[in-house]
């Protein structure tokens, strides 16, 4: 026997003693889906595809005129983009407790 059959039935035995869950118990990637997120996450990926590297800018931008205009529920939306786009621009805009 040559030691490449003796080594694939070594790893059949163990592969056929063992459950699969006990090797993978979980999906690396398997999220729970937050809708909310979701959301946010694809009007980004558009308005990054609308606005190129100066998307971020641009959230910052309507964010801060939406929180001199008044509009509460506009600026939450536009500094979630930003921060969405870009944490560290996003930070330096203040809470949305704070604004409103």
């Amino acid at each position: 026997m040559n030691t490449l059959n003796r080594g694939a039935r070594a790893f059949n035995r163990v592969v056929k003693c063992r459950p699969a869950r006990a090797i993978l118990p979980q999906a690396a990637n398997d999220n729970l889906v937050n809708p909310l997120k979701d959301s946010m996450l694809r009007a980004a990926l558009k308005h990054f595809a609308q606005h190129g590297l100066g998307a971020a800018q641009n959230a910052r931008m309507r964010a801060q005129e939406a929180r001199f205009a008044g509009d509460h529920a506009a600026y939450r939306w536009w500094r979630d983009m930003c921060r969405s786009l870009d944490a560290r621009m996003a930070s330096a805009l203040p809470d949305p407790e704070a604004a409103c």
